[in-house]
């Protein structure tokens, strides 16, 4: 049985330059309020790693540390149903997008759109790219390797490694 889930608000500052995006928050993310909150996943840990911050698992640390960056996260959707956490789970025709026009405009400096995983990339591919105003479209967008457990084939040293265009693009 599919349950709808619903997103988060972004965390983002006027100025940010790099919008990180997931698909929908995981079960232990809604259950605590927090992007990422599955202790298995590796995405604080990468962020820690490349950004030289440790914000000893405070999530108000957390959030500065990517705000100081000039890193916004969000995720694709604002709702959709899904069994569980998988990302696989999601049902895609239930997908409803957040409002990526009106967040974008209001970020003006976003120029790199990443990817936490492909599902993430697919969803913002099949509901909301073409619905993107022009200028958006021509976005820089990457395909990061998803900070999930599930993803398994890749060890934590080879994500960070992957990651680290992240830091690549803040220096530019």
């Amino acid at each position: 049985m599919c349950i709808m889930k619903y997103g988060f608000d972004p965390i983002a500052n006027p100025d940010a330059k790099i919008l990180i995006l997931g698909t929908l928050p995981s079960q232990e993310s809604l259950r605590t309020g927090q992007y990422y909150a599955n202790h298995r996943n590796a995405f604080w840990t990468i962020m820690e790693h490349l950004l030289g911050v440790q914000t000893d698992n405070d999530y108000e640390k957390r959030k500065s540390m990517l705000l100081n960056a000039s890193i916004a996260v969000w995720d694709v959707a604002h709702q959709a149903e899904r069994h569980g956490s998988l990302d696989a789970n999601i049902n895609s025709n239930s997908v409803i997008p957040n409002e990526f026009n009106d967040f974008l405009a209001q970020h003006h400096n976003i120029e790199t759109i990443c990817f936490n995983g492909k599902k993430a990339e697919l969803l913002f591919r099949k509901d909301v790219f073409n619905s993107l105003a022009v200028d958006y479209q021509q976005s820089t967008f990457l395909i990061l390797p998803s900070t999930s457990p599930a993803l398994a084939a890749l060890t934590l040293s080879e994500k960070i490694e992957r990651w680290r265009i992240v830091t690549a693009l803040l220096a530019v």
